[in-house]
């Protein structure tokens, strides 16, 4: 797995639990566990960093990540031209678009374009080719993290690692 800025691996596996100027602590991908009287995580999206992706174009803040449970909440900034290549969503997949839009480039609904303001969400096992003609900012979240399918016959997720072996177990259950 590559490292990236801070120590910080790319994708949603280890955090930068590194103080702010007003000493606040800034959970970048991991949900701390807390005490039970504790409800609220405030999460400061400006004080992060973009990790970059392993897919060019396509940077992530990640705002909430729950390693048991697979669930995820992240910013995704899009340059250009930039392409998600083949996914699948292994359970329901939300996004909205802030700037930009989205564009099935490949899968089903091939040519699908949800613009600024607009809402879509994906049913499990959905699985599409995704653009970015103009660049984009999105809110995504995932119940579990996507599958991407390589060229290679390997099913991997954002980090380039093997699917199964991180996430497999969640899914059976």
């Amino acid at each position: 797995m590559d490292a990236g800025a801070h120590g910080r691996l790319i994708g949603y596996h280890r955090t930068n639990d590194a103080p702010t100027a007003q000493g606040d602590i800034v959970m970048d991908a991991i949900t701390p566990n807390t005490k039970a009287d504790q409800h609220s995580h405030v999460v400061r999206p400006a004080n992060m960093e973009w990790q970059k992706t392993r897919f060019p174009g396509c940077e992530v803040k990640p705002l909430l990540f729950d390693r048991e449970t697979g669930l995820v909440t992240a910013l995704m900034r899009f340059a250009p031209g930039a392409v998600l290549p083949d996914h699948e969503h292994v359970k329901i997949e939300q996004t909205y678009v802030l700037e930009g839009k989205l564009v099935d480039k490949e899968g089903p609904a091939a040519g699908l374009e949800v613009k600024p303001g607009e809402f879509v969400w994906r049913e499990p096992g959905s699985r599409h080719v995704a653009c970015t003609p103009e660049g984009g900012l999105m809110l995504a979240m995932f119940q579990i993290p996507n599958k991407f399918h390589e060229r290679d016959g390997r099913v991997t997720d954002l980090s380039g690692q093997d699917w199964a072996s991180l996430w497999g177990h969640i899914e059976k259950d």
